[in-house]
This record gives structure tokens, C-alpha cells and sequence, in this order.
């Protein structure tokens, strides 16, 4: 799991070795544990229970620690939140909702955050309302969602937000309770639930970069192969899509068909049709081009296809092939820092985050970012340096 990283990954030092013996929650935040028991720094400072020892979870507040984990024999029937007494339950596990609790997942599920003008995906969310009621991965990510959206909106207000307590013991929580049920065999009524949690944790890990401002951000700073951390978890969930399939009869996906073929539609092989003059010359693209002749073909593909797009029609479905297309040699490029591979995603960042707001949050990091190490280390290329701020294609093509 992602959050901020401390003080020895500041700017013009090596980020220190991690602990080798510290505890669980400062190896998920990714910082230096100072190994004290029975309460570390970190974790006092962040308010949540330290886990050297196994009888506490991970990430759990400590508030949370005065009320014991319930297990219950029976499941919990759905429903609607209230102010009275709400639960979410399985078989062997239980979480009673705060009334803020309720109130944002009723706003996340309730209100569809993602996409609010999609009638089909306000009929999804609503009937993964009920579902969550029956599933606590499902509902604790989602409640790792709302309060990632919540941070998107201070963030707007306030200009940075740093991840909240809550916000990491949900996605802590979903992501624990997911990965055991995977262990077991997937029943055909757990199908939608699972892919509902792993579509909102895929979602969260590229909202939550590891650190919160630029001058500690990749590229300006390198972590190594954690760069690109967050295409881990979108490939994990992707590898569930022939498992799962939410395209199959009885999904409450499967209206969805129309953003999911925007999802997987093709990119061209070859060529520069529909790529401005401009880009493609950035990228050495010609007629001839093939994605086997050029690293850069895909992702200059999916590029245009936003770039060409008015800002209120840039969807998830239609921002997504450019994310797909960070593969195999194009992602090489991306983690070597190559810098005509950078401006690529700079510019996607640019455009699709003006109207989705889970990209926003990582952009707003990573695209000031990319703008300064170009504008440092390639200032001499003016290729490069005509699309960023105050060059000739600065405000588009």
C-alpha cells in the first residue's frame, strides 16, 4: 500500500534502507521503522496500533482497538444504511459502520462518484450497494475509495492532502479479506463482489502515490522497480477477468459492455493515422511504423485518441488503452526515464485528469514532476521542451 514517505527520501539523498525487523504497517507505508516496542514512532505518529506482534491487524486505528473484532455464524441481510445500527458480514467476519462510515459509502456507492452522468453505471453501483452488506472486502474498499475521493476534494480546496488514517485501514482490510477468499474456490454469487474489490483497490493504488509533493516524486526521485508500482495491481486485476468474467449473463456488469470494449479496444499495429504532425515526429513515427519498429506506437495511439477529445467526454473507458499500453518495452523506456516516453504520459496526465478525479490525484504529483526532470536534464531538446509549460504546443496541438 502506498502512502508518504519520510524524511530521509527527501531530495538530493538516498532513500534509507527499510527495517529489516520493523513492523507490518511501516513495510505496507513503505518507511523506516524505529523497531521500539511496543509502539513504534511511526505508527504513534500515525495513529494506528504497531503489529510486531500478530494480535493486532494491520493499519488498525486506534480507536478501533477498544471495540473487538466480531465473528458472526450467520450473514447479515442487506440493508439500506440508517442511522441505526449497520453491519457488513460474512461467515467469519463482521464490521459494524460509523454513521460517517455510512454516509460515505451510501456517497461512493449510493451516488455513483465515479462516473454520476452514467445511468448504467449508477444501476452498478447500486446494486453493489447490497452486495457490500454481504461482503466486507467489497465494503471496505469501497470505504477506502469514498475517503480517497474525500482527500481528492481537499486536495482541490487546500492543494495537497495527505492519506488519512481510515482511508489506509480499509484498503488495508480489502485488500486482507480479498486475498483470502481468492485462496478459496471462487462461488458463482462471489463473482461480482470480487471483481467490484479488485476494479476499487486497482483504482486506489493509482491514486495514492507514495509520496506527496513533486520534489519528492519519481522520476525527480527513483525508487528503483517500485516506480511504476501501481501496474502491479492493475495487471492483478486484470488476471481475474477470465475468472470472474463481468461480461457473462448474470453480471451486474455486463452493462457495462460498451465502457468495458472501450477498455480492450485494439490499438493499431502501424502508422500515424489520427496522431498529430507533431507528436509523431516526437516519437520518430512514420507510415511504415510498426509496434515491433517503434516502442512508442501504442502509446502515441491512445494519446491522440484523448488528446482529440473535448475534456467532458474523457471517461475512464476512453483514458484506460493508454494505461494498457504501458508494457514491455515501452515501460522499460518509462523506468529508465527516457524522456520522450516521460512527455507521453505527461501530456495524458495533463488531459485526463482535468476530468477524473482518481487520476488527478497521482497526477497532480507525478505530471509537475515529469514537467521539472525534463525541463532539468533535457533542457537542450526542443522537441521535448515545445510541450511543456510556455513551449509552442504547451496548450495542445
Amino acid at each position: 500500500m502506498a502512502a508518504s514517505r519520510g524524511r530521509d527520501d527527501c531530495p538530493g539523498r538516498q532513500p534509507s534502507r527499510r527495517s529489516r525487523y520493523g513492523c507490518r504497517n511501516c513495510k505496507l507505508r513503505k518507511l523506516k521503522c524505529d523497531e521500539e516496542k511496543p509502539q513504534c514512532k511511526k505508527c504513534c505518529s500515525f495513529g494506528v496500533l504497531c503489529n510486531f506482534m500478530p494480535q493486532h491487524g494491520d493499519l488498525q486505528p486506534v480507536a478501533a482497538s477498544k471495540k473487538p473484532t466480531l465473528v458472526v455464524q450467520r450473514k447479515v441481510q442487506p440493508q439500506s444504511p440508517v442511522s441505526s445500527p449497520i453491519w457488513t458480514s460474512d461467515e467469519t467476519y463482521s464490521y459494524l459502520l460509523s454513521a460517517k462510515c455510512q454516509d460515505f459509502i451510501t456517497r461512493y456507492l449510493g451516488r455513483s462518484l465515479i462516473t454520476p452522468d452514467d445511468p448504467a453505471m449508477v444501476q452498478v453501483n447500486h446494486r453493489m450497494l447490497g452486495l457490500a452488506f454481504t461482503n466486507p472486502f467489497l465494503m471496505h474498499a469501497s470505504l477506502a475509495v469514498a475517503f480517497a475521493h474525500d482527500r481528492y476534494l481537499a486536495a482541490s480546496s487546500h492543494g495537497t492532502s495527505p492519506h488519512n488514517v481510515q482511508e489506509c485501514y480499509h484498503w488495508s482490510q480489502g485488500t486482507a479479506l480479498l486475498q483470502e477468499r481468492l485462496k478459496e474456490p471462487i462461488q458463482p454469487q462471489d463473482k461480482d463482489a470480487i471483481w467490484g474489490t479488485a476494479a476499487a483497490l486497482a483504482m486506489l493504488s493509482f491514486a495514492s502515490p507514495d509520496v506527496d509533493t513533486p520534489q519528492d516524486s519519481w522520476p525527480l526521485q527513483s525508487y528503483g522497480r517500485s516506480d511504476l508500482d501501481w501496474l502491479r495491481m492493475n495487471e492483478a486485476k486484470d488476471s481475474l477477468w477470465h475468472i470472474v468474467n463481468p461480461l457473462r449473463r448474470d453480471s451486474l456488469f455486463s452493462v457495462l459492455s460498451a465502457t468495458y470494449a472501450q477498455l480492450h479496444a485494439p490499438l493499431p499495429d502501424r502508422g500515424v493515422d489520427g496522431i498529430p504532425p507533431a507528436l509523431a515526429a516526437l516519437c520518430c513515427l512514420t507510415e511504415s511504423s510498426t509496434v515491433d519498429t517503434n516502442p512508442y506506437l501504442h502509446a502515441a495511439h491512445a494519446l491522440a485518441h484523448v488528446l482529440r477529445l473535448p475534456d467532458s467526454e474523457v471517461t475512464t473507458g476512453m483514458a484506460h488503452p493508454f494505461m494498457r499500453s504501458i508494457r514491455d518495452a515501452f515501460k522499460e523506456l518509462l523506468l529508465a526515464r527516457d524522456p520522450i516516453a516521460l512527455l507521453l504520459l505527461y501530456l495524458w496526465y495533463r488531459k485526463a485528469s482535468r476530468t477524473i478525479w482518481w487520476i488527478a490525484l497521482r497526477a497532480r504529483v507525478e505530471a509537475p514532476a515529469i514537467s521539472s526532470y525534463l525541463q532539468l536534464h533535457h533542457g537542450g531538446n526542443a522537441m521535448v521542451q515545445a510541450f511543456l509549460p510556455g513551449g509552442a504546443f504547451a496548450d495542445g496541438m
